[in-house]
């Protein structure tokens, strides 16, 4: 049986809204009976028109590396956010340079990360870090000790509203600590998610001011040549 296009549209528009997660297309495919499931191209075209219709409005359908996902325009931001009482602390330096070297030149390992910050990387940012899924361990590098390399995950690229790699900004080759800096817009929400992580976190009695300000003691008190195995 044949679905048009309007009745198509409507159904994957409820769904992406009802979801919390974004959806792919096998899993938008199985809302459907088998004798009425649209084909692929099918789905594709549906979901182009359903984000061309959201052009003029105060939402968007984006596709991220899991999936398709209705969410706020990224310039109602200032407006939405005000829904929320608590604004988000803002996180180390420290967090932010670690994050961005594993996305920027994952994989690379925790001594890497360190040759390049000049500093020993603090044990609960890499705890953090994995815990939040952002990151993960995608192998060992060939060396004695066989250190873990990390890289980033599907979640990191939903949280930052991208589809792939590809879509990160492009920088400048990373080279000092000077060079590395995380593009403002991936910073924000960077801190935003930290910051609904760190309330919902069973167990931690550290707050996310205490957790900035402890990972700014660990790198000024550890120096590199002072740092741990990776």
């Amino acid at each position: 049986m044949s679905m048009n296009l309007q009745q198509l549209k409507k159904i994957l528009e409820a769904a992406l809204f009802a979801s919390t997660q974004p959806l792919t297309l096998d899993r938008l495919t199985a809302l459907f009976a088998e004798d009425e499931a649209p084909s692929r191209d099918e789905l594709r075209a549906a979901l182009q028109a359903l984000g061309e219709e959201c052009e003029p409005r105060g939402i968007e359908l984006k596709e991220v590396g899991s999936g398709f996902r209705m969410q706020v325009k990224k310039e109602l931001g200032p407006w939405i956010a005000r829904l929320w009482e608590e604004k988000p602390p803002k996180y180390s330096r420290a967090t932010m340079e670690t994050l961005a070297l594993i996305a920027y030149k994952q994989p690379i390992t925790r001594a890497e990360i360190e040759d390049v910050r000049g500093v020993a990387v603090s044990s609960h940012i890499i705890k953090s870090l994995l815990e939040r899924e952002w990151i993960r361990v995608v192998g060992h590098r060939d060396v004695p000790g066989k250190p873990a390399l990390f890289g980033t995950t599907r979640a990191f690229l939903d949280y930052f509203n991208l589809k792939s790699l590809d879509e990160l900004p492009p920088l400048a080759e990373i080279r000092s600590l000077e060079d590395i800096t995380l593009p403002p817009d991936i910073e924000e929400t960077l801190a935003k998610v930290m910051a609904e992580h760190a309330g919902a976190d069973e167990g931690d009695d550290e707050s996310s001011e205490e957790i900035a300000a402890n990972d700014e003691v660990e790198d000024a008190d550890e120096p590199a040549s002072a740092k741990l195995p990776a």
